[in-house]
């Protein structure tokens, strides 16, 4: 099933739910952003007034935790806490901390693991993530690991964060930009890293349409799969 499987990581603000939401959507391909599950289990401790930092509690709140991902009449994602749609909430900066910290937790990352795989064993996907191609789907047909200058990866989350409403400011983004990265990065457990066999795929210099066809062509040239997209 993971020849169907296209795994795309990297870190914080790369762009990867955005250019994988468009692929699959081209594609037909399900998109799956787990991100997600470790922003929810992140917004679960933070809502409990549980420290990010402290394993044990983090890991007792598990058992009690019931997630799930569905799609919308447009395909797109949405995140459920325990039955309740959380999608909007797990993108604010404290929850983006929050997921960062727990997901350097063994626990929390067995925890969501045959969740991660479970998705790719049921239909063709497109999985974004820390360690999807090194970890959860080490078989995937594909695998890119997408990156971008922590400047420019902070400017375009901040971007994305005003016009959603949110109140923050562009050195905010850059100081939680470059704090998920060093914890990514340095954690024991699925550090965040590309697969020796991943395509590393830089977006710092393009914009979003043609980091678009470029990551078809990516997809094209590894599955065989026809390139006529357009954003």
């Amino acid at each position: 099933m993971e020849a169907r499987s296209i795994a795309i990581d990297g870190p914080s603000g790369a762009g990867k739910s955005t250019l994988a939401r468009l692929a699959a959507k081209k594609l037909g391909m399900i998109y799956a952003d787990t991100g997600a599950l470790y922003r929810a289990v992140g917004l679960c401790a933070l809502r409990r007034g549980v420290s990010s930092k402290d394993a044990r509690s983090v890991s007792a709140l598990l058992p009690e935790i019931e997630l799930e991902m569905i799609y919308d009449g447009a395909g797109a994602q949405r995140m459920l806490l325990c039955g309740e749609d959380v999608t909007d909430e797990i993108r604010a900066p404290e929850a983006s901390i929050y997921a960062s910290d727990v997901s350097a937790f063994p626990e929390v990352r067995a925890f969501l693991l045959q969740t991660q795989r479970d998705m790719a064993a049921r239909r063709d996907v497109i999985m974004d993530g820390r360690d999807i191609g090194t970890v959860v789907l080490p078989n995937a047909g594909v695998k890119i690991f997408l990156t971008a200058q922590p400047e420019i990866r902070a400017r375009r989350r901040y971007d994305e964060l005003v016009a959603s409403g949110r109140d923050v400011t562009y050195a905010d983004v850059l100081r939680d930009i470059n704090y998920r990265d060093a914890n990514d990065s340095s954690r024991a457990s699925a550090p965040l890293r590309a697969a020796p066999d991943s395509i590393v795929f830089d977006t710092s210099a393009i914009g979003l349409e043609e980091s678009f066809f470029r990551l078809l062509e990516i997809i094209s040239e590894r599955l065989c799969v026809k390139n006529d997209a357009a954003v």
